[in-house]
């Protein structure tokens, strides 16, 4: 639960600089590491979502409190190249040797100033060789990935509920 208005709490979720947090730039830095890529440049902050759509994320659903991105991949390579997907083939998507994924974002009201906040993130590969690469990946890519995602949320919760108490001390 987050003690700030859902309209608060997606605005600092889309807007939350991921980078930011250390322990993501170490993740980051350690997947780079492990799997002998290129670091990524230094970049400013613009916000999750500006960031993802940066990747390569389209953007598939646009709602005031429910987001959601899309994009297909290859994880499993080095410096992996997301590849946006139209939401309007985004389910028929088929290409191969690709992993599909979507994530989203969603604050679901539960009173004025009140919200739960949920991400979830899916992930399809397109054919069997494609899964059996991704089941390598994942096995040991999981611990960073789910690492980020629980990190994400604490992070979201403090900047919302931080925003909501300042607008509330405005207000008076």
């Amino acid at each position: 639960m987050i003690a700030a208005p859902a309209e608060v709490v997606m605005a600092e979720a889309s807007h939350l600089d991921l980078q930011s947090l250390a322990l993501v730039r170490g993740i980051f830095w350690l997947r780079q590491v492990v799997m002998g890529g290129h670091a990524a440049s230094a970049r400013p902050p613009q916000g999750l979502l500006a960031d993802m759509e940066g990747m390569g994320w389209a953007l598939l659903v646009d709602e005031p409190h429910s987001i959601v991105c899309g994009a297909a991949c290859q994880p499993w390579l080095a410096n992996t190249k997301f590849t946006p997907i139209p939401a309007d083939r985004f389910a028929e998507y088929a290409e191969p040797e690709q992993v599909k994924i979507a994530w989203s974002l969603e604050a679901e009201t539960l009173g004025p100033t009140t919200t739960r906040f949920v991400h979830e993130t899916r992930a399809v590969a397109t054919d069997p060789a494609a899964q059996a690469r991704f089941l390598r990946y994942w096995r040991w890519a999981r611990v960073g990935i789910v690492t980020i995602r629980l990190l994400l949320m604490p992070a979201i919760r403090h900047a919302a509920e931080r925003r909501w108490a300042r607008e509330l001390h405005f207000a008076e």
